[in-house]
């Protein structure tokens, strides 16, 4: 498993999540990846494990669960808001994610609004590959704790 994470910002400070924010992760998945989400979740679809089932189905090889491409979304935002609530997620698979393609995950803040002690932050969250193709589109609602973020927590980097 390889994880990058990559922050952009369009703020002067880096550390205050604002509209605009940009944050990022790069993650390859690999088979050993696949077998612990699926037995995790109890996913045993053969597009996940037969070649041949893919193939059939009109893809060129065994296929990333959607779902575990798209768990790097609230990875990110729980990587700099330790206490966020990931509280609703829209997705639109674009394009199949196999073995080995390099996935960049990114979250980019489109409104932010104060709640009493709290911020409700609406996302945009794509996953892309490498060569710019656009995998996942989707939107999320996070409730942040603060809006500084903080440097990402890599105790579950092995995760």
């Amino acid at each position: 498993m390889l994880i990058k994470r990559l922050f952009s910002s369009s703020s002067a400070s880096p550390n205050l999540f604002k509209i605009g924010s940009i944050l990022k992760q790069v993650r390859t998945f690999t088979d050993a990846d696949v077998l612990g989400y699926s037995k995790l979740t109890h996913d045993a679809n053969p597009l996940h494990f037969d070649a041949e089932c893919a193939k059939n189905a009109g893809f060129s090889d065994i296929l990333i669960p959607g779902m575990l491409v798209a768990s790097l979304f609230p990875r990110i935002i729980a990587s700099h808001f330790p206490g966020a609530i990931y509280v609703s997620q829209t997705l639109q698979f674009k394009l199949p994610v196999y073995i080995g393609d390099e996935i960049i995950a990114e979250v980019q803040a489109t409104s932010i609004r104060q709640i009493k002690n709290k911020y409700i932050a609406k996302l945009s969250t794509k996953c892309i590959k490498s060569d710019g193709s656009l995998v996942i589109d989707g939107e999320a609602t996070t409730i942040l704790p603060s809006l500084v973020m903080e440097p990402p927590h890599l105790a579950s980097a092995s995760s």
